[in-house]
């Protein structure tokens, strides 16, 4: 008895694979995909960088400074009289007590506070300024002030500056030599009060001792993901 044999169908699936890729291989330019404009030019962020007293956080911004990082650093609004060698715009903004109630009055601050008699603010005007320039915008403030500000443009990127651990901490606040006594003691309770508030940012980047290099590119990763994100923020002052 003769046995047939039946070979797969292999030509009946090649030719319809053969159609699918050249029908796939035909379309039309103007019908392929393109990634949306947001991905394609990010909008500039604002980046608010806290932690406790004693973490580093004037250490990281002027380290970002020297490294030429292109962000608009934010200057800080104050009725205190200028000090020798303090630079107007640089340092601080130096403004009358008359001009500070008017854009208080206004809601023109991002944050604000009275210290020692002295007021001080964050104007929104600068932030607006540094985006229509297509720059990123980095604020750096204690703990206090990020909730505050979280409030106003909760889109921002909140990083929190922490210490390896509360040793590393206290052993910081010492050596500064900025305050003793009572002073000190109430600086450090402060100090832990701050590291448990941690949860309240979006990201927690540590900065070891004699490690300031990589806290900075910690946070620059940080800034590069966010402008590679599919779900941008939407900041609007």
């Amino acid at each position: 008895m003769r046995t047939t044999v039946h070979e797969p169908n292999i030509v009946e699936n090649s030719d319809r694979e053969a159609t699918e890729n050249t029908a796939e291989d035909t379309l039309d330019e103007n019908d392929m995909p393109e990634l949306p404009e947001y991905l394609r030019y990010p909008a500039p962020l604002l980046i608010v960088l806290s932690g406790p007293s004693g973490v580093g956080k004037d250490a990281c911004v002027m380290h970002m400074k020297e490294r030429g990082l292109p962000f608009y650093f934010v200057v800080t609004a104050t009725t205190r009289p200028q000090r020798p060698g303090e630079v107007h715009g640089r340092d601080y903004f130096f403004i009358g007590k008359e001009e500070y109630d008017d854009l208080l009055a206004r809601d023109e601050f991002l944050e604000h506070a009275q210290v020692y008699g002295n007021f001080y603010g964050v104007p929104k005007q600068q932030v607006r300024e540094a985006w229509a320039r297509g720059q990123d915008v980095l604020l750096r403030i204690d703990v206090q002030g990020a909730a505050t500000i979280r409030k106003i443009a909760s889109e921002g990127i909140f990083i929190f500056l922490a210490a390896s651990s509360m040793e590393q901490l206290m052993h910081r606040l010492v050596m500064r030599k900025t305050e003793t006594g009572a002073d000190l003691e109430r600086r450090m309770r402060t100090a832990r009060k701050e590291m448990k508030r941690f949860p309240e940012f979006d990201y927690v980047v540590i900065n070891e001792e004699d490690c300031l290099d990589e806290a900075v590119d910690k946070i620059m990763a940080i800034i590069q993901a966010e402008k590679c994100s599919v779900q941008p923020r939407h900041l609007q002052l």
